[in-house]
């Protein structure tokens, strides 16, 4: 048995009951087959089964009162994978499917695309099973309170600098940073998606999905084509595919699809900046369903989730390219087919991990631009890092500045990526470029420390 495979097993071995992780580690450590060859000291030093092996893993639990007075006990998790080229930085999850796999899973995929954005940062995720959405401004501060009534000890600006995911936008983001600075009474660059009035970065909310679809155009001009008069198809309407598709307009795309987790809207027409407008105030503002974008626009279409469906209609539309920006395996094997079958030329993930392996090598078999998500979505943690270092200077850049810094990111990422898998004789491959860029800057950091 080859050491990948041999370190597959021991590692679904001694985390059973995690398949998140499991599938993190599997696509991860296939792809960096190439680099034992090349890279016999990393084996001797064992970096391989180190780097799967977080450095902790905290478990709390997060007691909080609710508007009718019950107590109501949610669990927190922090998990701190590893720190080798700067603190651990990762988003903070706060949804009902949380648990400590899908915590490690995030946290795994995290040290290799921190380690992409060419700025000091380690890996690391955290979150919650407490379910913001229907919960009342009170309730959710009293819980945010709470949770980081036991983070604050173990987070710091030159420890741990987490930053908000999924349920955890700038709202929770202003009621944890306000408690923690009661309980430290300090003003640091702790948590990074703040305010632009207390400490927060310009361009930082929108740089997921501008980082999503600038890393698009950059596997496009490879080709020598652009994004101008592409259709797209994008999935979510949060923060992420909101910012898609507004950069997607910018360079002349038409985005044709959002949804939610009740169903999707499919606006042939394109959905333009007023309709993006109706939209952001929809999700951000009155928190209501995407369904309500058809009574709106009545020439959309709005098609409910169908439970009994093997597979994800919003993916199967003509198009020529598509940004995952919902959720983790939101793409399967007959999604990834159907997208080939529509046409679709390139695919940029917005969210952490959206396509299933079989997905991802239906993609690679038939040569379509992919960008995974830790090169793709980088721009989310890369603006983190622009802000933490604005943070440090006590100084602000313009939105402007940050924009081009994020550009150029995005840049570099697709660079290094690309280069990285001419290198390894699979020129285009993603993947692999994009795993083994990270990787190999992190192993060689480990090997520097010794055996720590």
């Amino acid at each position: 048995m080859s050491l990948v495979n041999e370190l597959i097993e021991k590692v679904k071995a001694k985390n059973p009951a995690e398949p998140e992780f499991h599938q993190a580690v599997t696509e991860v450590l296939e792809s960096l087959e190439p680099t034992i060859e090349k890279h016999p000291e990393f084996v001797k030093a064992g970096i391989y089964d180190r780097i799967v092996e977080p450095d902790r893993a905290i478990l709390f639990r997060v007691p909080w009162v609710d508007d009718k007075g019950k107590v109501q006990v949610q669990k927190g998790f922090r998990v701190q994978f590893n720190n080798a080229i700067g603190p651990y930085k990762g988003g903070l999850r706060f949804h009902p499917s949380v648990n400590l796999g899908i915590i490690k899973f995030l946290g795994f995929e995290q040290i290799f695309k921190n380690a992409l954005t060419t700025l000091p940062m380690g890996g690391g995720k955290g979150g919650s099973d407490f379910d913001p959405k229907g919960k009342s401004d009170g309730e959710v501060m009293r819980f945010c309170q709470a949770f980081m009534r036991e983070l604050f000890r173990h987070i710091g600006p030159d420890i741990d600098v987490p930053a908000g995911d999924i349920g955890v936008g700038g709202r929770e983001i202003g009621f944890l940073y306000g408690y923690y600075k009661k309980l430290r009474n300090e003003h640091t660059g702790v948590l990074t998606g703040k305010g632009i009035e207390w400490g927060g970065s310009l361009i930082r909310p929108e740089a997921t999905g501008y980082g999503a679809v600038y890393f698009a155009a950059e596997m496009l001009s490879v080709k020598g084509e652009t994004l101008k008069g592409k259709t797209a198809l994008v999935s979510g309407s949060g923060n992420v595919a909101q910012y898609t598709v507004e950069k997607l307009l910018d360079l002349g795309a038409k985005p044709v699809t959002l949804s939610d987790s009740a169903g999707y809207i499919y606006d042939e027409e394109g959905i333009d900046r007023d309709k993006l407008v109706f939209v952001m105030d929809l999700k951000n503002v009155r928190r209501g369903r995407i369904q309500e974008y058809v009574e709106k626009y009545p020439k959309a279409k709005y098609i409910p989730v169908d439970p009994k469906l093997d597979y994800n209609p919003l993916w199967n539309h003509k198009a020529d390219a598509a940004f995952p920006s919902a959720t983790q395996n939101e793409i399967n094997a007959k999604d990834a087919q159907n997208l080939v079958n529509n046409g679709v030329k390139v695919v940029s993930e917005g969210a952490n991990m959206p396509t299933t392996p079989d997905g991802v090598n239906i993609f690679l078999e038939k040569k379509i631009m992919y960008g995974p998500g830790k090169a793709a979505n980088a721009g989310g943690v890369a603006t983190s890092g622009l802000e933490m270092s604005q943070n440090s200077m006590r100084y602000s850049w313009t939105r402007e500045e940050v924009d081009a810094k994020l550009h150029q990111i995005m840049k570099a990422i697709h660079k290094a990526a690309y280069e990285t898998s001419q290198t390894y004789g699979q020129p285009g491959n993603y993947v692999l470029g994009a795993n083994i860029a990270g990787f190999t800057k992190i192993a060689k950091s480990m090997l520097a420390y010794g055996i720590v």
